[in-house]
């Protein structure tokens, strides 16, 4: 079922609710999800106290989308344009290949303008849904189609940066990508083996992870919470926490920050999705939040990871 949705009194802001659940602050500025909380009122995700929420600077925190481009992994800005674009609903979209019964959703729709084909010559639709399931799971879907009538092809690199808040980064794990190997943003992006049981933070990390599962988990001691992120046609994994020294450089992000935030970011970043004019890739997103079963230094599986209803989806 569509959410309920209502404008509020900061443009292009759109609140939608579900029961004791909400994934609340959608803004149309970026497609941006800035909030989604669980059963008690608690907010899950990060967004910054010094976040600014107008064009042209991106929203810190939330979830951002980078698209056409990640980092600088080519010639345009920062992490693609999708996330500084004003979005509109999308009020007829295609069937989406997902059950909706009993899911709250919306739908976004975003298209180039003139200026963005100045700076990346290629026509496109990228569609977005935004869902809570029952048990207040969140689900993002991406689609983006290749809408060129000139014949030629197109490929980007993508990424969902989400922002989880934490109770300390001290205290935190991130489990599921052990024995991977990764590009180190720090170093060159030299290529290295990941050889800990778990990733635990000390100091500045920023990894790409490649050939990720489609599961993993995000442990917080000290609020007994994981968040588990289930992903779909997204075979990368970003762990970034910039720690003090760039936290202070950041001038939309507080000095001390980044102990209340990790981002873990399901992308497609090693290889570039390409689609011909006609075709179409799906990549999908979902997140919960469960109560810690840790024993042995292992996740209990029967209770935190299960089967993945979200599905590895190919280009179509």
């Amino acid at each position: 079922m569509a959410l309920d949705v209502t404008m509020q009194s900061r443009p292009q802001l759109l609140r939608q609710s579900r029961s004791r659940y909400s994934a609340e602050l959608v803004y149309l500025y970026g497609g941006h999800v800035t909030s989604w909380k669980d059963e008690h009122g608690d907010e899950l995700l990060f967004v910054s106290n010094k976040a600014i929420f107008k064009p042209p600077k991106a929203i810190r925190g939330g979830i951002p989308i980078c698209f056409p481009q990640f980092s600088n992994f080519g010639n345009l800005e920062q992490h693609g344009f999708a996330r500084n674009r004003v979005w509109t609903i999308d009020t007829d979209p295609p069937p989406f290949p997902v059950p909706t019964t009993n899911t709250a959703y919306i739908d976004l729709i975003l298209k180039p303008t003139e200026e963005d084909l100045k700076i990346w010559p290629h026509s496109f639709e990228y569609r977005l849904r935004v869902a809570l399931s029952p048990g207040g799971d969140l689900m993002l879907t991406s689609r983006i189609r290749n809408t060129n009538a000139d014949g030629k092809p197109f490929s980007f690199t993508f990424a969902y940066h989400t922002y989880f808040k934490i109770s300390d980064i001290s205290e935190v794990r991130v489990e599921g990508l052990e024995t991977l190997d990764y590009l180190d943003n720090l170093q060159d992006r030299a290529r290295f083996t990941e050889q800990g049981d778990a990733i635990v933070f000390e100091s500045e990390l920023d990894r790409i992870y490649l050939g990720t599962p489609s599961k993993i988990a995000i442990i917080d001691h000290e609020k007994k919470r994981t968040f588990v992120v289930r992903k779909g046609g997204l075979p990368d994994a970003v762990v970034w926490n910039p720690w003090d020294k760039k936290a202070k450089a950041m001038s939309d992000f507080g000095d001390d920050e980044y102990k209340r935030m990790v981002c873990v970011e399901a992308a497609a970043i090693e290889k570039p999705v390409t689609l011909k004019p006609g075709e179409e890739w799906t990549g999908k997103l979902e997140l919960s939040a469960v109560p810690s079963s840790y024993y042995s230094g292992q996740l209990d599986p029967d209770r935190v990871i299960q089967d993945s209803s979200v599905p590895e989806d190919s280009i179509s």
